[in-house]
């Protein structure tokens, strides 16, 4: 790993400590119905940004990243929503949120391109916090589940604007998609500090 990868792998370990009280998720109201679900990722800024961080990251890697790195997120994500559906405890899940925010703008800023395993790894333990809450935040019935079937669709979608987005500006234009990274990053770094 080169100098650069292990700054900022060190960089984004501190922020996810310096978060440990914040919340990404205040409130809730009605998640019981498919139309609620579907809606909930396009209210957040956290989730719309992380969503698409992960197409674009996955339109720069190319390759089999630009399917394999979404459909990870919604797989694991949706494992993560069994777990808070049946209350099972997962430490650090707002932290991860927000720290998911920063880290995944930046690896679209920068351009990390690490190899596929790698970058599903990542993805993976992000998509886990991020279904976990929305598990915990659901009904204890079948309306739960048709809440994260519309989550995961609205999920899906923002992946699919990201890759669209990053593919659609190309390699002539690849600093303009890097730099929605930079303001992902940058967003994240104002809900962690409160600013946003």
């Amino acid at each position: 790993m080169c100098a650069f990868a292990k700054k900022t792998t060190l960089t984004a370990l501190l922020l996810l400590a310096a978060v440990a009280q914040a919340y990404a998720h205040i409130g809730s109201g009605t998640v019981s119905s498919f139309h609620s679900g579907f809606m909930h990722p396009l209210s957040g800024l956290d989730h719309m940004t992380v969503m698409v961080a992960v197409g674009l990251w996955g339109s720069l890697k190319g390759s089999k990243a630009i399917w394999a790195w979404p459909l990870a997120f919604v797989a694991v994500m949706m494992l993560g929503s069994m777990l808070g559906m049946a209350q099972m405890p997962l430490p650090l899940v707002e932290p991860g949120i927000l720290a998911s925010v920063v880290v995944l703008g930046l690896m679209v800023a920068l351009a990390i391109d690490l190899p596929i395993a790698a970058g599903i790894a990542i993805i993976c333990l992000f998509a886990l916090f991020h279904g976990h809450a929305h598990g915990a935040e659901a009904p204890d019935n079948a309306g739960g589940f048709e809440y994260m079937a519309g989550f995961a669709l609205a999920t899906a979608l923002l992946h699919a604007t990201g890759i669209g987005v990053g593919l659609g500006l190309g390699l002539r234009f690849r600093r303009l998609a890097r730099a929605a990274g930079g303001v992902c990053a940058a967003l994240g770094a104002g809900l962690i500090l409160g600013m946003i």
